[in-house]
């Protein structure tokens, strides 16, 4: 279908290994480049855009918006953050809301929470947190250190003391870190746990491993912290991440589809953890009205158009059709994981690595994004169409086929 464009030179600093892509605009679920080529967007600005690109909707809402008030700061009473935060509590099992700007900050304010909660209630001198292996939690200092891939810490050492990792889904993996951490007393304050691993490669969580972390944290009066940063609003089929495990969090963390493309990040907890007093934690641009204008358009309109109920139908449409593809490429391909509209497709050591898939996959106008060496991951917009799916599917056999003659 043509090749790809030359990246531009740019002024911008080289912290993205950019695709040579050129985005114009979009609409719906479909992206148009500088040279007018139509591209099917199966990542959604990584699972960002959850209405689509220009959606009527948003743009009213967002109009009217801006042409009221875009900013004051939390110096004063904002409506739109109060509302937004209402819609939330509402709608999960929380209690507060404190709103910041992305998941980094989300996950940042969730660590200080976690500490705080460390050195009042249980009484530890120096807290730590437990996250898991392949994880990832953000990047900012504090956040990469949480996350358990050391690939990101490489060059940014020393790391921010006070977390250990266990393996993802693995009990005995977890019950020995928590019984060598605590074995002279109390010293964790925290479990912070992605319930679906998205960039460690989407491995979704176990429900027995789950069910046990949260027994031994309720055991402990350790807290349990969801990043739901990539799970919540809608993409896994359910509202929140944490539905589909079956268990309650004490606290999770939200961004990316919150804002629909908006800036914007959310750490919620329980009645009982909400820790952080005036003076502990704040965000110049955190709940702005704009943003928490955009968060609540997303939210009402995730209800009002049924979304979570098309995410479930089209979740289990686009595993199918992935599975059936694996089943005409056994040897490349290896499998299919994910919940929802948050789909891996995993490649085989035979087969190419995710990156040079990725990269072909723009020549057959198809967006898609690596989840490490090995896994494809599928993020499209919860609004996409089934028809859309099997062309989104059509597109990746494409760019297999083509990465298969010179691979």
């Amino acid at each position: 279908m043509g090749s790809s464009p030359t990246a531009p030179i740019t002024s911008v600093m080289n912290t993205y290994s950019r695709l040579p892509l050129q985005i114009r605009k979009g609409k719906g679920a479909w992206i148009y480049d500088s040279n007018g080529n139509k591209y099917l967007d199966a990542v959604a600005g990584i699972a960002t855009c959850t209405l689509g690109h220009s959606d009527p909707v948003m743009n009213w809402a967002l109009n009217q918006q801006l042409k009221k008030l875009q900013h004051v700061s939390n110096l004063y009473q904002i409506p739109e953050q109060e509302a937004l935060a209402a819609w939330i509590t509402t709608h999960s099992c929380f209690d507060k809301v404190f709103f910041c700007n992305s998941g980094a900050e989300a996950n940042e304010a969730a660590i200080k929470l976690a500490r705080k909660y460390g050195h009042e209630v249980r009484g530890i001198e120096e807290p730590i947190v437990l996250t898991a292996e392949a994880s990832f939690h953000g990047r900012t200092l504090a956040t990469i250190s949480a996350t358990g891939q050391s690939k990101y810490h490489k060059g940014f050492e020393p790391m921010v003391p006070g977390f250990r990792f266990f393996t993802y889904n693995d009990i005995s993996s977890f019950d020995r870190l928590l019984e060598a951490t605590e074995s002279e007393g109390p010293r964790v304050a925290a479990v912070l746990i992605e319930p679906l691993q998205g960039e460690g490669g989407v491995n979704p969580g176990n429900i027995t491993f789950f069910r046990h972390i949260r027994k031994c944290c309720t055991d402990k009066r350790i807290l349990l912290i969801f990043d739901e940063v990539q799970t919540g609003v809608g993409r896994t089929g359910e509202l929140w991440g944490y539905t589909k495990l079956g268990l309650q969090p004490d606290a999770f963390t939200l961004a990316k589809g919150l804002g629909g493309g908006i800036p914007i990040g959310a750490l919620a907890v329980k009645q009982k953890y909400d820790l952080l007093c005036p003076g502990d934690h704040a965000s110049t641009f955190g709940g702005n009205p704009f943003a928490c204008r955009a968060g609540l358009t997303v939210m009402t309109e995730l209800e009002r158009r049924g979304l979570t109920s098309h995410v479930r139908l089209l979740g289990d449409l686009l595993h199918e059709l992935l599975k059936a593809l694996v089943s005409r490429y056994p040897d490349q391909l290896k499998g299919v994981r994910g919940w929802g509209l948050l789909q891996g497709l995993i490649l085989s050591d035979r087969g190419p690595t995710a990156p040079l898939l990725v990269k072909q996959a723009i020549v057959e106008r198809l967006l898609i994004v690596p989840a490490g060496p090995k896994v494809v991951r599928f993020l499209p917009p919860l609004t996409i169409k089934p028809n859309e799916l099997y062309q989104a599917v059509n597109r990746l056999e494409m760019a297999l086929r083509s990465v298969l003659i010179n691979y």
